[in-house]
């Protein structure tokens, strides 16, 4: 392996999202992600469905299209934690690698000797990156925590929707798990940072991540519209709190976006709509007076969006130098031509179901690409390879293994 992370090992005992999404990157930039599950069930995940993916034989159990999206370049090992040599083994384990990640609650794994205390006495070079709800301490710590949980508790479904009063108004989840995805991606952000840490002091740490601490953090600039003024923010929609017009409208045939971002590009659209008085009409002459007066403005940037086609207001706006586009389903994702110049659908050979769709990693490195080495593995597809490799153990002892349940 040559990524930038082709020096590191990574033990994951994560599962669901997103402790498995921070060791999917980790692991496209090279690290050596061992993947550790429960023999027979794996990560709750390979059964999130359907949809599911299975062999055209038929011959392999299905594999949930979840467990698909947030697991290739890594390898699985079988390991039950819950007997002493299970937990023996992923001991030695974390003395031959440089990261643990782990989403168990609180304290959870104290019990197997598999907390930080614990392998730290073991390897202190170790980085250990704990993944709950709600952090390691305060009054919710104990507390189990889920994207969807995370999602209403930490302000997002507040903001995400529309107005109450509104057809179809009240809050909204986002549509993906993407408290789970952000913590994956601040986890693997902390992980690399501690690494950069330890070339310098020789000494590993223990991060604590808490979703709900992320959700508050990516509230961004919705938080601080609130902490500047005291007067939360409220649902609007597909508007922007700050910058009018910023949404969706309707056209001729369907809808699309229209993302103004300064006064000349308002003059621009309003020229290209046929109605430049607008632009000098003094309350939509500036930003400031179009949000203000957004309630005024926007149905009658709707008369006008509506005499278009979406692709006839696309082809003229960008002539314009107006940002603009579709609201496009997953089917025109992938169909679109800038998605497949940047060749953002993969394919992976599959020990079983042969080939497997995944979506690329944005990441564009110039000297170390991310790489796409395997598909998200079999349960327990390298258990013999790692135990043998890293831990010297022979076939009669993982043989042994195998018959007492510990892999």
């Amino acid at each position: 392996m040559s990524g930038a992370l082709s020096h590191i090992r990574v033990l994951d005992l994560s599962r669901i999202l997103a402790g498995p999404w921070a060791g999917q990157i980790l692991a496209d930039l090279g690290a050596d992600v061992i993947k550790v599950e429960r023999p027979s069930e794996g990560d709750d995940t390979r059964h999130w469905g359907p949809p599911f993916l299975q062999d055209a034989a038929g011959q392999h159990p299905p594999v949930a299209a979840y467990f698909l999206g947030a697991n290739r370049n890594k390898r699985s090992i079988a390991v039950d934690m819950t007997q002493s040599e299970g937990q023996r083994l992923l001991r030695e384990l974390a003395a031959h690698c440089d990261v643990v990640l782990e989403n168990f609650k609180v304290g959870g794994l104290a019990r197997y000797g598999l907390d930080y205390a614990s392998l730290k006495a073991v390897n202190p070079r170790l980085v250990y990156c704990s993944i709950t709800g709600f952090g390691q301490d305060g009054p919710y710590a104990a507390r189990a925590g889920y994207d969807f949980l995370i999602q209403g508790m930490g302000g997002l479904m507040s903001l995400t929707g529309r107005p109450d009063g509104e057809q179809g108004g009240g809050p909204m989840k986002v549509g993906v798990a993407l408290t789970d995805i952000l913590t994956g991606l601040y986890a693997a952000n902390a992980v690399q940072a501690a690494l950069a840490w330890r070339e310098k002091s020789g000494e590993g740490q223990h991060i604590d991540l808490a979703l709900l601490d992320v959700q508050v953090a990516c509230l961004a600039n919705q938080a601080m519209n609130y902490l500047t003024t005291g007067v939360a923010p409220g649902r609007l929609g597909n508007a922007h709190p700050n910058i009018v017009p910023y949404q969706d409208f309707p056209t001729d045939d369907g809808y699309m976006i229209l993302a103004v971002g300064n006064d000349g590009q308002f003059a621009r659209f309003c020229e290209a709509a046929g109605d430049p008085a607008l632009a000098a009409d003094p309350r939509f002459a500036t930003n400031q007076a179009r949000v203000e007066n957004r309630a005024t403005l926007i149905p009658l940037l709707n008369k006008l969006t509506i005499r278009r086609t979406t692709a006839e207001w696309i082809r003229v706006l960008e002539a314009a130098g107006v940002p603009c586009g579709p609201i496009n389903t997953l089917a025109d994702v992938f169909a679109d031509p800038q998605v497949q110049a940047r060749g953002l659908r993969v394919e992976l050979q599959h020990a079983a179901l042969g080939r497997v769709p995944q979506v690329a990693n944005p990441m564009r490195l110039s000297a170390t690409p991310v790489e796409y080495r395997s598909a998200p593995p079999l349960l327990g597809e390298h258990t013999d390879a790692v135990l043998s490799a890293l831990l010297g153990l022979s076939a009669a002892d993982i043989a042994r293994l195998r018959d007492t349940g510990v892999i």
